[in-house]
């Protein structure tokens, strides 16, 4: 496969995810594949949630309706895994990051929509720097299944921003970026009551020996 190149989103998000973060994956695998399918199906209702408000916008139709396919590909993919290695899909809290970033959207029109493509923007860049910042460190198999997703993570980002500069004009989507991504900076580097694939870092002690 060949290598993505992931310059524009290391420079779109604030930082990096914190290597304690990291390390709390490699424990606790079981977590990180359930809040992962969580992630993925959540993706794919959002983005149908999104065709079936806007139907004035025939780009956003036509991205959106590709998008989640591939979302609810991926959420099966996760499944596959998760039966493989034994560990079954059960409900868990969600994270508090998306709430968070969708509690600072706009409640009338079109910055409702704006604010919404931005904050989709946001997820899937932290997604996708996630799936990189983990592939070294997990197994082989885990590893080649991060790294498949990740062009498929990248261009999600690049649409969904794409969609809001196509609907604002791009200033106003760089101020309302820059609001959203030091809140995902904040949330992801600062401490969290729990781990999920979006979390920060979590202040319980680490259940599962690396």
């Amino acid at each position: 496969m060949a290598a993505v190149d992931l310059t524009p989103i290391q420079k779109f998000l604030a930082c990096e995810t914190p290597e304690a973060w990291v390390q709390w994956a490699c424990c606790n695998p079981d977590l990180l594949l359930i809040d992962h399918a969580n992630c993925e199906k959540k993706a794919a209702a959002t983005a149908v949630n999104l065709i079936y408000r806007y139907v004035e916008y025939p780009d956003l139709l036509h991205k959106l309706s590709r998008l989640a396919r591939e979302e609810l590909r991926h959420f099966e993919q996760v499944l596959a895994l998760m039966q493989r290695r034994g560990f079954d899909y059960r409900p868990i809290s969600a994270s508090r990051y998306a709430g968070a970033l969708r509690h600072r959207v706009r409640r009338d029109e079109p910055g409702r929509l704006i604010d919404t493509l931005i904050v989709g923007a946001v997820i899937e860049a932290r997604s996708c720097e996630r799936f990189a910042r983990l592939a070294p460190v997990l197994d082989a198999e885990l590893r080649g299944f991060y790294e498949s997703l990740l062009k498929s993570e990248a261009r999600h980002f690049r649409d969904y921003l794409q969609l809001a500069e196509s609907i604002s004009n791009p200033l106003e989507v760089r101020r309302r970026q820059a609001l959203f991504l030091e809140l995902d900076s904040e949330l992801v580097t600062s401490a969290d009551e729990k781990f999920r694939f979006h979390s920060g870092i979590p202040v319980e002690e680490c259940a599962v020996s690396c």
